[in-house]
């Protein structure tokens, strides 16, 4: 079985040692970095956690900035990690869709360069709605046509409010989903609850094409989520645990303790992911 995170952030190192000029430049930033006990990561940090927890590969990504000069410069470090790292650490590319051409001409050149999704973007920081159908369309197109993921961060509308909680949740998610049908959509943090809404058939048949990662989960619900959602959408759950907020081998003795068939363990730690991944051809990584 191999064990996939499918929602890590990694900063360039000057990144990291710019922390507080970086909070003054980004509301979104400073308010879940601006307390230095907030942990920031460069690849090395994460390549180190991963061979500690036994962690097979990363789904790996930068910050969504709402600045294009800032994602570029996430892509540039996190496509050249995954360069260094082959096989263990998979690149998604953040850009502000608010950027029109810019951002669309930044995704091209990074799937082009070996990036593997787009993603994780950041409606509330970037300044989009998921329901922002002119601004997403051209990557929602790029995307479908290169046959890559799209990952959105998405919060449960109910619940305290916490560094990083915006206001874009299941009914914004849901809606761009219809509208994207033929893309393959992930969207963060169990999908601000959606999956819950799948119980419904006729919202079922239209998230055919959606999954949910589990990012942050240890902070946000109980651990029978997973065996609660398991029920009627064990392929779509993505096994992610965003470090470095969380530790990787935190989350994986978390879920080694809930219990679940080895069978469906397997699914939601890795198995889920290569399916999703299946169609693109990521250097050191295949099916079992």
């Amino acid at each position: 079985m191999r064990v996939i995170d499918f929602h890590t952030h990694i900063l360039p190192p000057d990144c990291v040692d710019r922390r507080n000029a970086l909070c003054a430049r980004d509301q979104w930033f400073n308010s879940l970095f601006a307390n230095p006990r907030a942990r920031l990561a460069c690849a090395e940090d994460l390549v180190a956690s991963m061979d500690q927890a036994g962690v097979d590969a990363s789904v790996v990504f930068g910050f969504a900035f709402a600045d294009p000069g800032l994602c570029a410069a996430c892509n540039a470090y996190v496509l050249e990690a995954a360069r260094q790292y082959p096989g263990r650490l998979l690149p998604f590319l953040t850009v502000n869709p608010r950027a029109g051409e810019l951002a669309l001409r930044q995704a091209i050149d990074g799937l082009a360069a070996g990036a593997v999704g787009i993603g994780e973007l950041m409606p509330d920081g970037q300044g989009f709605a998921l329901t922002d159908f002119a601004c997403l369309d051209p990557l929602l197109e790029l995307a479908r046509e290169a046959g890559v993921p799209l990952m959105f961060h998405a919060n449960e509308p109910v619940g305290h409010p916490y560094p990083g909680k915006g206001d874009q949740g299941p009914q914004q998610a849901f809606q761009l989903a219809e509208h994207a049908p033929d893309n393959t959509l992930v969207f963060s943090h169990w999908g601000g609850g959606l999956p819950f809404y799948e119980l419904m058939p006729e919202v079922r048949a239209a998230l055919t094409n959606t999954y949910y990662d589990t990012a942050a989960s240890l902070f946000l619900y109980d651990d029978a989520i997973f065996r609660h959602v398991a029920a009627w959408a064990a392929p779509k759950i993505l096994w992610a645990t965003d470090y470095p907020l969380i530790g990787q081998a935190r989350f994986l003795r978390r879920m080694r303790k809930l219990g679940l068939e080895s069978d469906l363990q397997d699914r939601l730690l890795g198995g889920n992911a290569l399916t999703v991944l299946d169609q693109i051809k990521t250097q050191g990584m295949e099916k079992p």
